[in-house]
């Protein structure tokens, strides 16, 4: 049982890490390398928060070993042991004479975690360390070549590598010289570890702050229809700025592109670097540039002045660049739109007695079964208008309950007697029982919240155009990079802070307990005191004063100040506000009158296909008609009669067919009889046009 869920929860993160690189990341088109060092970044991160619980449950039952051979001698308690998944009867040693030590039903045999742990924390260093950073220079290079690339990335990379460098030179230094400290390579080790947790913990604890009071206070504020319609308002005057931007960034570095591809012939040893830049650009103006492109030249070096490589490479850059911009900005623009129309169709939905929820616009998917027989526009109505602003308020509660929790467990951790941590509580009453299902499911449910408030962040944060993680495919290979390299490096010392939290990590909390298999490969972090016994800590102490900035808003405030124009909800921000409904009204109204000449034209095509089935059946049967009744007169004169009727009728129903098709689009033709040569004479069709019918004797009377 215990191989069985390790194994589904290794299936479980990989599905789940496949996925969010499918919703962020684009298969098609992003090089296969950046795609599987993000995968892997995010995979082993993830590992480590689902396996965590198993470790602590694994530990819990190692104690309770250690436990029954100190106390095997004691003649008033006697252990018992137990392999039993779950107890049948549950007993205590203050109830009887046995301490009875039950197996977790997702025990890990000994030898295994700390094999693993060690496999999945250094991979996960090398790949942040190491292998992301060159990844993401070679990703983000302009080079035409892979030993251009490669030059480009070393290049980027060694002020990289040498700062940390010097940070780690410097920390051995201090570590040779202390007269108390031997330097060995556990020591060695160690240190390294301590470096990289403590940059780790350091941005932790930012991100941290921040998402335990933006969490909660994003599900309150989507309870408020119409707050959340305002802001959806300010982010599309502030989208369809940084839109027309990339537009015009855009056109800029076309013009560029059209340049060198005029100025370069077929014939030029750069005309292939020219031909890599062309194929990344959008496809209308790979057309044009074709179409304008005249190869019957042949280049001269003494009288032309012609790019470098190196400024192509630089070129090369920027189109992939602009390119990339240029398409992330319309798709969130368009996913933009779909938001602002739905809160807009809920505003006025809330008033309608019918209690059915009613779109603006037809869904461009046709309906299935889940819409047509479960979320039906009445269950819709109900959702969308009455259920779920109580659902949001309820959960932002409950969010928020939570986050108290985690500020108070932050500042109290290091309390072992009396025990203040809220976290370490639960875990030592539900210890005493041993219910590892309920210990595994706590310390999975609060480590999960600590990884959403840190990893959300990390996926809201937007450094200008450097870094930003957008959905829909549209993420870049350098920001999908750098959050792998973020989640690395946020994860271990988060893991340890988690463990900290229910008083598992004794170089912390300096008790005598067996350690997780987690703990142990991180080392004492006793041969640094002044960061286990100082920095771990008191620093986290320091997220109170981090939930207070964000609750007051005091960065956002700080933004608008400096001129980055952010949403405050108050007069700062009515102009944008008034600008993103204006665009979204004339937005809707486009959509609207595209919406209409769709329709009208669906319309007359169905009404002009049921009038061609008519009129053929119609020919049919006249045809067969008189066949029976002509067939058998031989006689000359009713021949030639016979032969010009069908003739002068057939002329007559093309002509009248012929000035159907020349009927207007709002011509209403509902009455109008199916075949016009079948009305009685002097009785007009019910349609607008009344000369059609009145008159239709003397139309062919020169005939």
């Amino acid at each position: 049982m215990s191989g069985a869920a390790l194994g589904i929860e290794i299936v479980v993160v990989f599905s789940l890490a496949l996925f969010l690189l499918h919703r962020y990341g684009d298969f098609k088109k992003q090089q296969r390398m950046v795609l599987f060092g993000t995968l892997l970044a995010w995979y082993l991160c993830f590992l480590i928060v689902f396996i965590l619980p198993l470790d602590v449950s694994t530990t819990i039952y190692k104690q309770c070993l250690i436990d029954y051979e100190a106390h095997a001698q004691t003649p008033s308690v006697s252990p018992v042991l137990s392999n039993q998944t779950t107890p049948n009867t549950s007993i205590s040693a203050s109830k009887n004479t046995q301490r009875v030590c039950y197996k977790p039903w997702s025990y890990i045999p000994d030898g295994i975690m700390p094999v693993f742990w060690r496999v999945v924390y250094w991979t996960s260093q090398c790949l942040t360390w190491l292998l992301l950073p060159f990844m993401q220079s070679y990703a983000r290079s302009g080079g035409f070549s892979i030993t251009g690339k490669i030059k480009t990335a070393l290049i980027e990379n060694a002020i990289y590598y040498g700062t940390y460098l010097f940070i780690f030179g410097s920390l051995l230094i201090y570590v040779a010289v202390h007269p108390q400290w031997h330097l060995s390579w556990y020591e060695l080790q160690t240190i390294g570890i301590t470096a990289a947790n403590t940059w780790g913990l350091f941005l932790l604890v930012l991100l941290l702050g921040y998402g335990l009071v933006e969490i909660p206070r994003s599900y309150w504020e989507a309870s408020r229809q119409g707050h959340l319609l305002i802001k959806t308002y300010f982010k599309a005057a502030k989208l369809m700025t940084e839109k027309a931007d990339s537009e015009e960034n855009l056109e800029d570095v076309m013009e560029e592109v059209r340049k060198i591809n005029e100025s370069i012939k077929y014939n030029h040893p750069l005309r292939k670097n020219v031909d890599t830049i062309l194929r990344k650009c959008p496809v209308e103006y790979q057309e044009k540039m074709g179409r304008n492109m005249d190869d019957n030249e042949d280049f001269d070096d003494k009288h032309n002045t012609y790019p470098t490589e190196r400024s192509l490479s630089k070129l090369h850059k920027q189109v992939i660049y602009a390119v990339q911009r240029y398409n992330r900005t319309h798709v969130q623009w368009q996913i933009l739109l779909e938001q602002a129309f739905h809160l807009e169709d809920v505003a006025k939905n809330e008033t309608s007695t019918s209690r059915q929820f009613v779109h603006s616009f037809a869904p461009p998917e046709p309906v299935g079964w889940f819409r047509r027989y479960i979320y039906t526009p009445t269950v819709e109505w109900y959702w969308e208008c009455l259920l779920k602003q109580w659902f949001y308020r309820i959960l932002s509660v409950l969010l928020s309950l939570f986050s108290v929790a985690v500020v108070w467990s932050e500042c109290t951790f290091f309390s072992t007697h009396p025990v203040l941590s809220l976290f370490a509580v639960f875990i030592q009453l539900a210890e005493r029982d041993y219910n590892y299902l309920y210990i595994e499911m706590a310390c999975f449910i609060t480590i999960f919240f600590l990884c959403t408030c840190v990893y959300s962040t990390v996926f809201r944060i937007r450094v200008f155009n450097y870094y930003y993680l957008a959905s829909h495919h549209q993420t870049d290979a350098y920001s999908l990079q750098f959050s792998g390299m973020l989640f690395c490096r946020l994860t271990p010392p988060l893991c340890l802070n988690f463990l900290g939290l229910i008083h598992m990590d004794s170089a912390i909390s300096h008790q005598a307990k067996e350690q997780t298999a987690y703990t142990s490969i991180m080392g004492s972090m006793r041969v640094l005191s002044f960061i286990a016994n100082g920095f771990y800590i008191y620093y986290p102490m320091l997220i109170v004063i981090l939930c207070i900035a964000t609750y007051f808003s005091l960065g956002t405030r700080c933004l608008n100040l400096l001129g980055f124009q952010q949403f405050m909800g108050d007069e700062m921000t009515s102009d944008l506000i008034d600008e993103g409904r204006e665009l979204l009204h004339r937005e809707r109204r486009k959509r609207q009158r595209i919406e209409d000449g769709e329709s009208r034209r669906r319309e007359w095509r169905e009404r002009y296909a049921q009038r061609d089935e008519i009129a053929g059946r119609n020919r049919t049967s006249m045809s067969e008609m008189k066949e029976t009744n002509y067939g058998e007169t031989l006689n000359s004169n009713t021949n030639r009669q016979a032969k010009y009727t069908p003739s002068s009728s057939q002329t007559g129903r093309d002509s009248i067919e012929l000035l159907q098709d020349a009927e207007p689009l709002d011509f209403n033709a509902e009455t109008l009889t199916d075949d016009p040569l079948q009305s009685e004479p002097g009785r007009h069709a019910g349609g607008r046009y009344f000369s059609m019918s009145s008159s239709r004797s003397r139309i062919f009377d020169d005939v």
